[in-house]
């Protein structure tokens, strides 16, 4: 099997790869952030991707962002997520499709090498292996949750200027970000909070009213 790992700690990334080798699996590459590894998995076509939740720049939940986004474009890279925390709005979202060829660990549940090694084939085979407590959390949370507890202290920061009434670039300005930043910020306040583009709505203003109101 051919292999992608995403792991932003060195020495857990080379842990990780020594092991599928020693049991006989092919570790194509092995990278440190999510932005390589899209391009990593377009170039290699690996049968299964290894990925990080946390990872650079932000260490929130770019790892699956990125996980979501190969399922998207190459639905025939197995994902195993292995992280040390559930993040419930994307690993519900990775869930919602096809589960063929998906897994989410924890890492601090792994407690034995050969079930790691068995989990990895079975993903990459198009099975599945989830962490009991991946699926209770997602199950929990999701229950009646205010759309605002989903945003990560950043968008938070963003919106409340926002609700200031400063533009991208005031925001970007007021907390050293680039405009690209700010935008892709923005981006996910709308679509945490449900906000898809329409002709009649102002996405901006709507956000600010439930930030207002909360």
């Amino acid at each position: 099997m051919r292999i992608v790992i995403a792991e932003d700690s060195v020495l857990l990334r080379a842990g990780i790869t020594r092991l599928l080798a020693d049991a006989g699996e092919e570790v194509v590459s092995a990278v440190g952030d999510a932005e390589t590894l899209i391009e990593t998995v377009e170039r290699h076509q690996p049968d299964l991707a290894i990925v990080d939740v946390r990872m650079p720049p932000s260490f929130t939940d770019e790892g699956l962002r990125a996980a979501v986004e190969i399922r998207t474009r190459w639905p025939e890279v197995a994902v195993l997520v292995l992280s040390q925390y559930v993040e419930e709005r994307y690993a519900a979202e990775l869930l919602a499709g096809p589960t063929n060829g998906v897994g989410y660990l924890l890492k601090d549940r792994v407690a034995d090498v050969s079930e790691f090694v068995a989990a990895v084939r079975r993903v990459g085979e198009g099975g599945t292996a989830l962490d009991p407590e991946v699926v209770s959390q997602i199950l929990a949370r999701s229950r009646q949750r205010d759309p605002l507890e989903q945003l990560t202290p950043r968008e938070r920061e963003v919106l409340g200027l926002m609700a200031e009434g400063r533009s991208n670039a005031a925001v970007g300005e007021h907390l050293y970000m680039s405009a690209s930043a700010v935008e892709k910020h923005v981006s996910s306040i709308f679509a945490k909070l449900d906000l898809p583009p329409t002709e009649q709505d102002h996405r901006r203003v709507l956000a600010v009213l439930r930030w207002l109101g909360a």
